[in-house]
């Protein structure tokens, strides 16, 4: 059984930093595509960065610059580096595996929900003004 599990929400204060992790159980998380979604009240879930084995990551516009991601293979964890956080920023966080290989072109692919098999619950990430 596969298992992904976000930690590291919180509020925080416009222009201030948080760090998520998603730890996985059941599969290796470096072997695949892992991606962070995120979901506002009253609004469609978007993708907002995703990171493929080999460390490529493809971000959402409105991250770039403020957002990144990286791996431990030891701990068999993706994390989710925010920095410069604004209150537009606030939403819960998902982390999201895709077992199999995106869709090519990965630009026009990695944000999409239906490429990922794998979910965690959530964390909820709230930047006050």
């Amino acid at each position: 059984q596969v298992l992904l599990v976000e930690s590291g929400g919180g509020l925080v204060q416009s222009g201030g930093s948080l760090r998520l992790s998603c730890t996985a159980s059941g599969l290796t998380l470096d072997d695949y595509t892992i991606a962070w979604f995120r979901q506002a009240p009253g609004k469609e879930r978007e993708g907002v960065l995703a990171i493929t084995s080999d460390l490529t990551t493809y971000y959402n516009d409105s991250v770039k610059g403020r957002f990144t991601a990286s791996r431990d293979n030891a701990k068999n964890a993706v994390y989710l580096q925010m920095n410069g956080l604004k209150p537009e920023d606030t939403a819960v966080y998902s982390c999201a595996v895709a077992v199999l290989e995106l869709t090519l072109p990965y630009d026009d692919s990695w944000y999409l929900p239906n490429e990922y098999d794998y979910w965690g619950q959530g964390a909820q990430v709230t930047v006050s003004t």
